[in-house]
């Protein structure tokens, strides 16, 4: 298992320089080359990792970044996926020149259909001289079921057998045909892979037998940035936080708003926290979700009713599922007219969005926040940038018990307070408790020095990332409580 680990040290990263060409370079020194191929300038996660590994890297490589074009890439029309082919192979004539080569993967960014990630992914290993790749999710496929398969044939269901073998069909192209791919290249060049947990090093190592794989949790702020964020930090930042008193307590949850982040469990332990505790979030539809003519998203749907926005106790009644009773009447008097006109349990005055923000102020908004909630679902995804941010930035962060959340607890123990999935009684407790780990204590082991450490090792420079620990475990050593007497 190849696996860099340091202690924590002071960061040191030079502001990265951004022009208007999709080829974006953070220095021009003489330096390693590095290309780094991924999403720049869009709305998610890998982007605002890429620009935050920007400056982590400005002072060790010559970084490039060679942007995805997403509109080319994710298009469907015959003739915006032949710009999209055409698009990455003028990228891949260009980092040929490089010394080393980053590709930042997450398999939907270089195309829709199986056939157009592998075929562009394929390009890119085959023109990169040296190469690493981050997988920001693993892909995983079960062996094919061929007793099932052999039943739907049996009963005729050939549309069903033939769906089910294209789906496995699909799944291990994008698991073990990457896996494959990157194995095979590893006989004539060097291949490193970078993976953000354990259980994926693991797999990547004996599953599908890669060699120079490297494990790191997403890193995006030092300790110096951290502290700077935390002194500027200020509701007035957000003027939707106006009219929120000031003796409230807020609780943030962060990211696009999917189904799977479970920000319902928190709209729901919101009930059972006293009048002064505030939701916020963070965070607006998905661009690729936005439908024609739906007049509202249905999770935003969701967290209304969660919420019991813009309904009464008359409206719950008649519309509760399973009910038998064909309908209610109610004998309304001056006591009754307002359950007619709001529910009891409306919380709109108690949850506010916040919608999409920049680097900055995402990061502003969790450290104005008394408590940074995670109430994810089990998706098998492999990593979270907002709960990174969020350890970095010193909060109070409480998330769901799922795999995830568990594997990054590896990395940062004694950091994260953990409630089961959807059980927002155990959340709410949480809340009202009080902290269960002091985040003045708190000592990120790995941390942005690491993780450029860990790059530095997987582009080829394993001497000065071994220096790099050595230097990192010193001054962890000088700051810690022990050594300075405290």
């Amino acid at each position: 298992m190849t696996t860099v680990e340091f202690d924590s040290q002071p960061a040191i990263l030079s502001p990265a320089a951004t022009n208007a060409s999709p080829v974006r370079s953070a220095s021009r020194t003489a330096r390693t080359r590095l290309a780094v191929v991924s999403t720049h300038d869009d709305l998610c996660g890998i982007a605002a990792y890429t620009r935050s590994l920007e400056r982590q890297l400005g002072d060790i490589f010559d970084v490039t970044v060679f942007e995805l074009n997403q509109f080319l890439l994710r298009g469907t029309h015959r003739r915006v996926r032949r710009f999209g082919d055409r698009h990455i192979q003028a990228i891949c004539r260009q980092i040929r020149h490089y010394d080393t080569v980053n590709l930042q993967l997450e398999h939907g960014t270089l195309g829709r259909s199986c056939g157009d990630i592998f075929r562009r992914f394929n390009w890119i290993v085959r023109a990169s001289p040296r190469l690493s790749v981050t997988f920001h999710s693993i892909m995983l496929s079960e062996a094919f079921d061929f007793a099932e398969w052999f039943k739907e044939i049996c009963r005729f269901n050939f549309a069903k057998a033939i769906a089910m073998r294209s789906g496995y069909m699909h799944a291990n192209r994008l698991s073990a045909g990457i896996a494959t791919r990157l194995r095979r290249a590893q006989r004539l060049k060097p291949v490193a892979v970078i993976v953000h947990t354990r259980r994926d090093l693991w797999h990547m190592k004996y599953v599908h037998g890669m060699r120079n794989v490297y494990d790191h949790p997403l890193s995006f702020v030092d300790v110096a940035e951290a502290e700077e964020i935390r002194r500027t930090a200020s509701r007035a930042k957000f003027p939707v936080l106006d009219a929120v008193p000031a003796q409230s307590k807020l609780i943030g949850v962060f990211g696009f708003l999917g189904r799977y982040k479970g920000f319902d469990t928190a709209i729901r332990a919101l009930h059972h926290l006293p009048e002064e505790y505030h939701l916020l979030i963070f965070g607006n539809v998905h661009p690729n979700e936005i439908r024609q003519h739906q007049p509202i998203d249905p999770v935003v749907s969701s967290f209304f009713d969660a919420g019991y926005i813009d309904t009464s106790v008359a409206e719950r009644t008649r519309t509760h599922p399973g009910a038998s009773v064909p309908g209610v009447s109610f004998a309304v008097d001056g006591s009754m007219r307002d359950l007619l006109v709001e529910h009891p349990k409306d919380l709109s005055g108690r949850i506010h969005f916040l919608g999409a923000q920049s680097d900055a102020d995402f990061l502003s908004g969790m450290a104005v926040c008394d408590a940074v909630v995670f109430p994810y679902l089990e998706v098998g995804q492999s990593s979270s940038g907002p709960i990174s941010q969020s350890l970095e930035l010193g909060c109070r962060v409480i998330a769901s018990r799922t795999h995830t959340f568990l594997q990054f607890a590896r990395y940062h123990p004694n950091a994260i307070e953990f409630f089961d999935i959807g059980n927002h009684l155990e959340l709410a407790g949480r809340i009202l408790a009080r902290p269960q780990f002091d985040a003045r204590e708190r000592r990120l082991t790995f941390n942005v020095e690491t993780n450029k450490a860990t790059y530095l090792a997987a582009n080829g420079d394993m001497r000065k990332a071994e220096m790099t620990a050595v230097m990192a475990r010193v001054k962890a050593r000088a700051a810690s409580p022990a050594s300075s007497g405290i």
